[in-house]
């Protein structure tokens, strides 16, 4: 109930301009997430991915601890705030996240938003720009005549094979593309795949053409800080649950594409967790009237109650207030009088006032606080202060992370192992992480299928199964394989303990048509998921992971199913790994 009170508060304020501006700002967050959803497999999928650089991110979380974290709690200019989280992006990709001990995990589902929020304040300008240039086609392109990856050996390189009916059932052709896998990476190789004329070897003038094409992005001037916001999330406070804890968010862009976001708990905290133990009480106690089960003595007998009824007599009494006394006491006379006990409808009708009073509460005493309208937050020099520190710490490896934001994890390295194997989306649903090859068809950027339609047909490709094997596990589906054109797409969905053994699967539940999409953003399906899970094992921590392949139709579907499990295991062995 707090949850929907607060809600229509923040998307309908009383005054006509604000509710323009705040319907501004949500119209301009959906479209970012439309944009992003077309660009970054991260939200395609709704999981955070990381930006995988082991040293770095132990460099990072040192600083965001003692330079950020530490530095503004042991600041007594603070104004009340308690610093609690500070992460680190590199346009999209979290590099590093540290909380404070004293401070609740940040959920998965919380961190994708916020990173949406970041991306709506500063957007990456490649993303744009590939949006307005290259909108998603409605449906996949034909891949009869996408050329194939064919084993290259010294001196030689074989061209790709097309038959007469391939070209005649095919209106649309690709000019004649051929790429090649370079050699196993060294030490001294970068392992990406590379575009070859004539067979040509692959040479370190292109490589730097790479960093210097990704580098284009860039600007002269960094952006402005935008101003701190008021933002809910979920988090324990006394060791009790509440969804809706206020937060301050700092945004503090250190240069073009990398930005450190700063999250304090207001001193309204506490208040917030009050509230939300009342509303959640009397919606409980409405849904008992509502059903018939309780009225008269049975009402004050109950267990519920009881402890509803004093702790709505302790708030009462701190925090004052005429009105909500008024209301309250309306509320206690008809539903604990042994003299003349109320009716069930009269019982509701004065539970619905004690309700709207304790929205009001709400609104005035946390949206009316914001720190846009004045409210608490931290003074600006503190902000500067920390931004300045981390932008030194990462002078060096500014221009090193905007390349590697957008070439995280190459295929070359896994081409050896998984021949055949043409792309991969593999996700940790309990983390709420996913590792993915790059892929990017933007002119400023260079992945390893190039800027040909080869890149831009293996997204169309990986986008359409991300579709398709949610619309089949919406119907209860977790495994899903199917060949089409030159290509093997499959989907696993499969549950593991903590040591890593596979669980039964079971059946999960079949959605209707009309049901919340699949993902983290709109009600959490996995985490609901894994609930459903955990109800025939309580006795262990049930995990939960995807899969998402694309492979050459020439590989046997026995070996795609083989290489699947085996790639599982080495992507589950290396996320073992703590970064965060």
């Amino acid at each position: 109930m707090a949850t929907t009170c607060t809600s229509f508060t923040w998307l309908r304020p009383p005054d006509l301009e604000r509710r323009s501006q705040v319907w501004e700002h949500f119209q301009s967050l959906l479209s970012t997430y439309s944009r992003l959803r077309e660009q970054e497999q991260c939200f395609a999928v709704e999981a955070v991915e990381r930006l995988i650089h082991p040293r770095l991110c132990e460099l990072c979380i040192e600083a965001l601890e003692r330079h950020v974290i530490q530095a503004v709690n042991s600041s007594p200019e603070r104004a009340g705030e308690e610093a609690l989280h500070a992460f680190l992006l590199v346009h999209s990709k979290l590099l590093a996240l540290y909380s404070s001990h004293s401070a609740s995990s940040l959920r998965p589902a919380d961190l994708l938003a916020l990173i949406l929020l970041v991306q709506d304040l500063y957007p990456s300008e490649s993303t744009v720009e590939a949006d307005d240039a290259q909108p998603s086609p409605q449906r996949p392109w034909s891949s009869q005549n996408i050329p194939v990856q064919q084993p290259w050996g010294p001196g030689s390189v074989r061209q790709a094979r097309r038959s007469s009916t391939e070209t005649e059932t095919d209106s649309f052709c690709f000019p004649e593309e051929y790429f090649t896998p370079a050699p196993s990476p060294s030490e001294q190789s970068s392992g990406s795949i590379v575009w070859l004329d004539e067979g040509t070897p692959p040479t370190d003038t292109y490589q730097i053409q790479v960093a210097e094409d990704t580098l284009q992005m860039l600007v002269p001037h960094s952006p402005t800080a935008s101003s701190p916001r008021r933002i809910f999330l979920d988090a324990s406070i006394k060791e009790s649950y509440c969804p809706l804890v206020p937060h301050t968010f700092y945004c503090l862009p250190l240069w073009p594409g990398i930005n450190m976001v700063l999250l304090t708990k207001s001193p309204s905290a506490p208040l917030a967790l009050v509230l939300y133990q009342l509303l959640d009480g009397f919606s409980l106690l409405e849904k008992k009237l509502k059903e018939g089960q309780e009225a008269g003595g049975t009402l004050r007998s109950h267990p519920l109650v009881a402890d509803l009824r004093q702790r709505m007599d302790k708030f009462v009494k701190n925090r004052g207030g005429q009105e909500i006394q008024s209301t309250w006491l309306e509320l206690k006379t008809k539903a604990f009088s042994r003299s003349e006990p109320g009716q069930s409808w009269e019982l509701l009708q004065a539970c619905g006032k004690v309700k709207q009073q304790l929205c009001a509460i709400y609104r005035l005493s946390l949206l009316s606080t914001a720190p846009s309208r004045g409210g608490p937050h931290l003074p600006q020099h503190l902000q500067d202060q920390a931004q300045k520190l981390m932008q030194e710490k990462l002078a060096d490896w500014k221009d090193f992370l905007l390349v590697k934001s957008r070439r995280n994890i190459t295929m070359v390295s896994y081409l050896e192992d998984f021949p055949g194997l043409v792309h991969f989306i593999y996700v940790d649903r309990t983390t709420g992480q996913m590792v993915a090859p790059s892929l990017s068809i933007h002119d400023k950027t260079t992945s390893e299928l190039g800027k040909g339609p080869l890149a831009a047909f293996v997204k169309t490709k990986v986008w359409s199964l991300i579709r398709l094997a949610r619309r089949y596990l919406q119907k209860g589906y977790t495994t899903l394989l199917f060949r089409e054109g030159d290509f093997y797409c499959s989907y696993f969905l499969w549950f593991e303990n903590e040591m890593g053994y596979k669980l039964q699967i079971i059946e999960v539940p079949v959605l209707s048509d009309d049901s919340v999409p699949i993902g983290m953003l709109g009600g959490d399906y996995y985490r609901k998921l894994l609930r459903y899970y955990n109800k025939s094992h309580p006795a262990e921590a049930v995990k939960c992971y995807e899969l998402l392949a694309l492979h050459l139709s020439v590989i046997p579907t026995d070996v795609v199913v083989q290489q699947a499990g085996e790639l599982a295991r080495r992507l589950w062995e290396a996320s073992r790994i703590p970064l965060l």
